[in-house]
């Protein structure tokens, strides 16, 4: 009976190691005072060879956008939309279209308006979906919380 209990104890972590979850798009974030009422917030996703990103500009039809909500405060306002870096637009097979995506590694850009001389942090959300030349893996939606230097 323990040796039984050994061996499944040993087929569940060989099981547990082999279903790791793929993780091909690790996200960071910084922000920047440009002035006393105003700040930009980069939001970089590092891609891993292979794997790409769509840009915010996919048309309907098409895969999961990046896209990026942001918390309302009252302590800053969104200054126009997030921008984006001139994207790869090639047409994909799978989806039957030209599609935008970020290779490698991308920054988006938030310019905000801040309200407040006490306003710290930017927080919101985002989600973007991954794929490479074999599978599309399913969206991400993610929390972030970027603090704003002094």
């Amino acid at each position: 009976m323990k040796k039984l209990l050994i061996l499944v104890t040993l087929m569940v972590m060989g099981i547990g190691a082999y279903a790791q979850i793929e993780s091909p798009v690790k996200w960071s974030y910084a922000a920047k005072k440009i002035s006393n009422t105003e700040a930009v917030v980069f939001l970089k996703a590092t891609i891993q060879d292979g794997w790409h990103i769509y840009s915010q500009n996919v048309k309907d039809g098409g895969p999961i956008k990046t896209s990026f909500t942001f918390l309302p405060s009252k302590e800053y306002g969104l200054v126009g939309k997030t921008s984006e870096p001139a994207p790869v637009t090639k047409y994909e097979d799978s989806f039957k279209m030209n599609v935008s995506y970020f290779e490698k590694s991308v920054i988006f850009q938030q310019k905000i308006k801040l309200k407040s001389p006490n306003a710290s942090v930017v927080k919101g959300k985002l989600e973007y979906m991954t794929c490479n030349d074999r599978k599309c893996l399913p969206p991400e939606d993610l929390d972030f919380s970027v603090p704003l230097s002094k």
